[in-house]
This record gives structure tokens, sequence and C-alpha cells, in this order.
């Protein structure tokens, strides 16, 4: 009785013990992931030398397009329709998809003006989806004087 005992005893010390190092070994590596993703795991992260993407601009041109579109539906009219200039500023956040935090330079009958957009993009369903297109409320972007592309 008493062998059986000390097995009993010793099997559920390195149970145990084996649990702990399974658990810190999970935590140690979602940790590298929170690190490796420079920041929260599903918070958002600034894309880098945006003006240069050429998927975030092809986005940001997505934006000005739909909003355009939406104007002509609900307005039976748009005399001067946004022209896409570039995005200047973007955040990226994984969703159901990837969602993006656009501000957009655009020219309406020759005047600048900033957007603030967000989309979200299924690439492997081909969707992208405008869900909001408004006036800037951040003066810290202001276009560039030269003609739209």
């Amino acid at each position: 009785m008493a062998s059986s005992m000390i097995y009993t005893s010793s099997s559920s010390t390195f149970l145990g013990f084996s649990l702990l190092l399974v658990f810190f070994l999970c935590f140690s590596s979602s940790w590298n992931v929170v690190n490796g993703y420079d920041g929260m795991v599903g918070g958002r992260r600034e894309v880098k030398d945006v003006k240069n993407k050429k998927e975030v601009q092809e986005i940001g041109r997505f934006c000005v397009e739909k909003y355009n579109k939406n104007q002509r539906h609900y307005q039976k009219r748009q005399e001067y329709p946004l022209e896409f200039k570039e995005v200047v500023k973007a955040q990226t956040q994984v969703v159901s998809g990837f969602k993006y935090y656009l501000t957009i330079c655009a020219f309406q009958d020759g005047i600048s003006k900033v957007y603030d957009a967000i989309v979200v993009v299924k690439p492997w369903i081909q969707s992208k989806q405008l869900i909001t297109f408004a006036p800037s409320i951040n003066s810290d972007y202001k276009c560039s004087p030269s003609s739209a592309s």
C-alpha cells in the first residue's frame, strides 16, 4: 500500500510540473507573437511608407470611387466628383478580414480636401466594403496643391 502511495504522489507531481511547463511555453510563445505584431493582437498597426504601398493606394482609390458612386445614386447628380490623389496615412487591423483606417487626399473642383475612410477587405472572397467616408477631423494632413492623379 505504501509503495502505491509513493507512486501516485510522484506521478501527480510529474503531471503538475508538466502542465506548468506547457502553460509557460504557451504563454511565452503567445507573448512573442504579440511582440512580433508590434502591439496587441487585434489592435491597429501603422502602415509604414504608405505612399509607396500600391495595395493601400488602390484601396484609397476604391474609397473615392465608391463615395462618388453613392453620391450620384442618392443625389441623382454630382457636379464635382472627388478626384483621388493619394492615401497619406493608413492603419490596419485584423478582424474577419483586414480593416483599413485611411486618411485620403482628394480634389473636388480643384480644391484639395482630406477624408477619413474605413474599409474592410476580405481577399479570400474578393470583397471590399466601404464602412465610412467623411471629411477628416484631423488637421495634421494637408494635400499638396498639385493636380489630382
